[in-house]
């Protein structure tokens, strides 16, 4: 039983590789713009919670409301892509997170944390679509090509995150002199990127990749039942291969989060300016996102078990290299760019294994647990980081995030020699 919202037809073989190709462009097109849009809030929110709340100690919370944002918004635009499909939920997505910036702005301009706060929770939103984007790449294509797919999506929001940056501090400039803080300006700007995400996807993502898979496979679609969130929970828990899967995702997700937010704290301990720490950045998200087609060719070419070992030795390899870096800027830059790799790696190979490892009317669902759970865990992760980092140091975190990727080593391990 398919979908009868928006119910396309059913394409032929040419048909349904041009809309393939159509589908990959528009949401490269889209995770450009969102690219562009979500480092404003990564890069500015800290300060300008600072500015509202008139205290250093409560800057962290601003970042953090976003990524509970993100976490609390995962399972209804999950449940709305399942009723109407991608289309649906991505526009809902880019408009909550447009919503949610002007929100921000008003929140500076009368000097209310809460609302701030409520602003970056929403704000998150646009950070969700961005990563719903790839699952939405993976509906229509073979699984012998999944990887490569979500890995494409994936890439394409290295050229708005090195952007997004750069735009930040002309932005500020256009609102010198006016009532709108300058911290707070770019944000007006992420709106508007985030509603022209919004429109794009809502006039050309058409048909629905998600509907167009139930309408090719309608025996795999099934019931509004068998597509709930209790079905979705059931077939993760009934699946090795999706358990595995979603501690890959959550587990480098944590790990990566966790040392990046620490990271500029123990440079600029170390006498870094800066410069110095928007280089290592910026190196550090090369690393995520410019190598992901590899990562995608790697999956489908080796397995996905194969990957997600890669991306266990890569995130080790990482927080060793960081952890014992002290004053060498050198080898704290290139801890961090493999800590990026390490987080490709995983997510690539977590996110293509987990849609294959459940039933086609489950994944929707599936899908929106994982980017819940991977931002809740990393949520925690990026807390207890701070209150590790002051206890303890820097190098004890790495330690502490190569614990974490225990659990996710021990079952691929087991996997891999069960499948052997």
């Amino acid at each position: 039983m398919t979908s009868t919202v928006d119910a396309p037809d059913i394409p032929g073989p040419e048909a349904l590789a041009a809309l393939r190709r159509r589908t990959n462009a528009v949401l490269i097109a889209s995770q450009i713009l969102g690219g562009l849009g979500v480092p404003i809030g990564i890069a500015l929110a800290p300060m300008l919670a600072t500015d509202v709340s008139g205290t250093e100690a409560l800057s962290g919370l601003a970042p953090t409301a976003s990524v509970a944002g993100t976490a609390l918004l995962s399972l209804p635009l999950a449940a709305l892509m399942n009723a109407r499909g991608r289309r649906a939920g991505l526009v809902l997505a880019y408009v909550i997170g447009a919503l949610g910036a002007g929100l921000v702005v008003c929140a500076s301009v009368v000097e209310s944390f809460p609302l701030l706060l409520l602003g970056m929770a929403a704000f998150g939103a646009g950070s969700l679509a961005t990563l719903q984007a790839r699952f939405a790449a993976a509906d229509l294509v073979e699984p012998d090509r999944r990887g490569r797919a979500i890995s494409h999506v994936i890439w394409a929001t290295t050229i708005g995150s090195v952007l997004g940056p750069n735009i930040s501090a002309p932005a500020s400039r256009v609102f010198t002199d006016t009532s709108i803080p300058k911290e707070a300006g770019p944000f007006l700007f992420a709106a508007g990127i985030f509603a022209a995400a919004a429109v794009l996807v809502a006039v050309l993502l058409r048909p629905d990749p998600l509907l167009t898979a139930r309408a090719l496979a309608p025996q795999e679609s099934g019931t509004a039942q068998s597509r709930s969130l209790k079905a979705g929970i059931a077939a993760v828990a009934a699946s090795p291969m999706a358990r595995l899967a979603l501690v890959t995702v959550a587990a480098s997700h944590t790990v990566m989060v966790s040392i990046m937010v620490m990271t500029p704290v123990d440079l600029g301990h170390h006498g870094a300016s800066l410069q110095l720490v928007g280089l290592v950045i910026s190196g550090h998200i090369a690393g995520m996102y410019a190598f992901s087609p590899v990562m995608g060719w790697l999956a489908d070419r080796f397995g996905r078990l194969s990957v997600i070992g890669l991306a266990v030795g890569l995130l080790c390899c990482a927080a060793l290299l960081a952890g014992t870096a002290g004053p060498s800027h050198g080898q704290t830059a290139a801890g961090l760019f493999v800590l990026g790799l390490g987080w490709s790696a995983g997510l690539v190979s977590g996110s293509a294994l987990l849609t294959d490892s459940v039933p086609p009317p489950a994944r929707a669902a599936v899908q929106g647990l994982s980017d819940l759970t991977m931002n809740a865990a990393a949520g925690i992760g990026g807390a207890a980081a701070g209150l590790i980092v002051a206890r303890a140091s820097y190098g004890w975190l790495n330690l502490v995030g190569v614990c974490l990727l225990l659990p996710m080593a021990a079952l691929a391990l087991r996997r891999a020699l069960k499948k052997a």
